[in-house]
């Protein structure tokens, strides 16, 4: 079946449909990952957003159910170059077309992702629209033009109830923004009793769990869209330890008192290179954003850079020079990867144990 992809300055690519039909409006973005697409595409962060593989072939290995980062995924589309019809891996379970249609996710193949990655990057990230319908371009640019895209995307990926994991280390209250599973996963892995909580839960109620720290997760969209949350933050900080993850480390800056401002195109890959300026290393980072604390904001903050991008100089890690609380704009958890940050954890142990 014919698709077509269509953008919100008339920009028409014409491919195939696979995966579910009808029709999807997000924000198009491009994520330059070589693998790890299952973990992409359940990444709560994309919610809203229509995903780019700049890789040409995708879905070869196939969908499992071992690792997937959200119980369900909430990007609004998929958009290859070419998808694979069988999947050979040993721990396939189902291939991309059968599981995106199962999640009721509308895919695009066989179309220019070169051509559409460049356009993106000229141009910025833009409203688009994935159909199976045959309706005029017209007819379809006038509803694009019409739809608005959401900005509630943390309340649609967050926990509804407290969750609890038990164990017998310390005990973490992760913030759930949007959180990757992987981010619970590394905490257990740490003997950690995880208390999961929704977004919007105030500094009172998170304090009465008795964490010995927080951790602010990532998630989908602006941070300035959930200014609650930031409030929440301002209660914790010098009260328990703070680690935050991508929009966790957004909000802990605004709480701060920085600003945060939106990227042309953003950061979505698992091949970012980032230097920590205390020790100079270099690592590869697994990074998906829109958004970015801005340098200049935070002059009259207690905050301090601790990582930079090394391909375009943005802020990727803050440090509070007053009390226990730092982030990263990166995921140390990986999930696709690469592994390299997993330190980042330990730190956050460490700043738990008061050392």
């Amino acid at each position: 079946m014919k698709a077509r992809l269509l953008l919100i300055d008339g920009t028409v690519f014409t491919g195939t449909s696979f995966g579910a039909t009808g029709e999807s409006i997000g924000e198009v973005v491009f994520n330059t990952s070589m693998t790890g697409y299952q973990e992409i595409v359940t990444d709560p962060s994309y919610c809203g957003e229509l995903i780019t593989m700049t890789y040409p072939l995708i879905g070869n290995y196939g969908f499992n159910r071992e690792d997937n980062e959200a119980l369900k995924p909430h990007c609004q589309g998929l958009i290859v170059r070419e998808h694979a019809e069988y999947a050979s891996n040993w721990r396939n379970e189902m291939p991309i077309d059968e599981w995106l249609a199962m999640h009721h996710i509308v895919g695009i193949s066989d179309i220019d992702t070169r051509m559409l990655t460049r356009k993106i990057r000229i141009h910025g990230t833009m409203k688009g629209m994935i159909t199976t319908s045959e309706e005029p371009v017209e007819v379809l640019l006038s509803r694009l033009q019409d739809a608005s895209l959401r900005t509630d995307q943390v309340a649609q990926v967050s926990t509804k109830s407290v969750q609890i994991s038990p164990n017998n280390g310390k005990r973490v209250v992760l913030v759930d923004y949007g959180a990757k599973h992987n981010i619970h996963r590394e905490l257990m892995e740490r003997n950690c009793e995880v208390v999961v909580v929704p977004y919007n839960t105030t500094a009172e109620e998170i304090l009465k769990y008795q964490p010995d720290g927080v951790m602010l997760s990532n998630g989908p969209g602006d941070p300035k869209d959930v200014p609650e949350s930031v409030q929440a933050i301002q209660g914790l900080l010098g009260k328990v330890p703070i680690f935050g993850i991508c929009l966790g480390h957004q909000l802990l800056s605004l709480a701060c008192g920085a600003d945060t401002e939106k990227l042309k195109f953003g950061h979505r890959g698992g091949n970012h290179p980032v230097k920590e300026l205390a020790s100079g290393r270099s690592y590869l980072t697994a990074q998906n954003h829109g958004y970015v604390v801005r340098e200049e904001s935070l002059k009259n903050t207690a905050l301090k850079v601790s990582h930079v991008a090394l391909n375009d100089g943005t802020i990727e890690g803050v440090e509070h020079k007053e009390f226990p609380a730092f982030s990263v704009q990166y995921h140390p958890e990986s999930a696709p990867g690469p592994l390299d940050n997993g330190y980042l954890f330990d730190r956050f142990m460490t700043m738990m144990e008061g050392k």
